[in-house]
């Protein structure tokens, strides 16, 4: 995204948020949305304070509104985690494993936001040398996909890339070798 693009989505993204206040009051889960969306662009652009900021009281106003077991609340502590993973590990894995357990009781267990977080999560094991628990939780994300989504949907391929990377920081070349092979004929296909 170009800096004139961030600039547009970050005004218009405030004009949501300063509009839905405005009209539904601010602990609407409406406003929620709206401060999710600005804290994912702010965490694009490595404003990690400003994104955590958004992202807590966006959770904050789901849990109060909507009650702490929905999967809206499940989305704003995936976000919350990922914004984690790029700034402070110790608190992303409390964050993925709370969303996992309420999307798996809300959605089930293999449903494609578990399928999200579950890779998410592998990237913070794997980011963190847990290699055996990355790639249990890779697989077990790719499983999900491939029941959801089919074995040709865009989002196995990027698990496949991962799971891929995966095995080449372990020495396991055949094994990255097939899955980037899976990845790259899955993306030939998109375009």
């Amino acid at each position: 995204m170009a800096r004139g693009d961030n600039d547009q989505a970050e005004s218009l993204y405030k004009r949501s948020l300063a509009i839905r206040e405005k009209a539904l009051g601010p602990d609407h889960p409406e406003v929620a949305a709206s401060l999710s969306n600005l804290g994912l662009l702010y965490r694009r652009q490595y404003k990690f304070a400003e994104a955590e900021a958004l992202h807590t009281r966006a959770l904050a106003i789901r849990e109060k509104a909507l009650g702490p077991d929905h999967r809206d609340v499940a989305t704003s502590l995936n976000n919350l985690g990922v914004l984690y993973l790029e700034s402070a590990y110790g608190k992303a894995e409390p964050a993925f494993t709370r969303a996992l357990a309420i999307y798996e009781k809300s959605l089930g267990p293999d449903h494609p936001d578990v399928g999200r977080t579950l890779s998410n999560l592998a990237a913070l094991y794997q980011a963190q040398g847990l290699y055996a628990k990355a790639e249990s939780t890779y697989k077990r994300s790719l499983a999900i996909y491939e029941k959801a989504l089919g074995r040709d949907h865009p989002d196995i391929a990027i698990v496949a890339g991962n799971l891929a990377g995966l095995y080449r920081a372990t020495g396991r070349e055949r094994e990255a070798e097939k899955l980037e092979r899976r990845a790259a004929r899955i993306q030939g296909m998109r375009r």
